[in-house]
């Protein structure tokens, strides 16, 4: 995952944490969860995959791996 991808996916990650569309939808999911709650958790849970992926293929390990060894001198 490049850098600048995972930037651009967290600005729409962003916008979709505002989720106006909802707002006046009374429907349920599943016959008791509202909408707007069974959104954000899909949202969540689409946001911490997406973290894991930037942990695992964005971090910049160079500056971890300077950072480290400057720690141990």
């Amino acid at each position: 995952m490049n850098f600048k991808i995972a930037i651009a996916v967290f600005f729409v990650f962003v916008i979709l944490h505002h989720d106006v569309w909802n707002w006046d939808d009374r429907s349920l999911w599943f016959g008791f969860l509202p909408v707007g709650l069974g959104y954000h958790v899909v949202y969540s849970i689409a946001v911490g995959v997406f973290w894991y992926l930037v942990n695992r293929f964005a971090w910049p390990h160079a500056t971890e791996a300077w950072a480290e060894g400057g720690a141990e001198e």
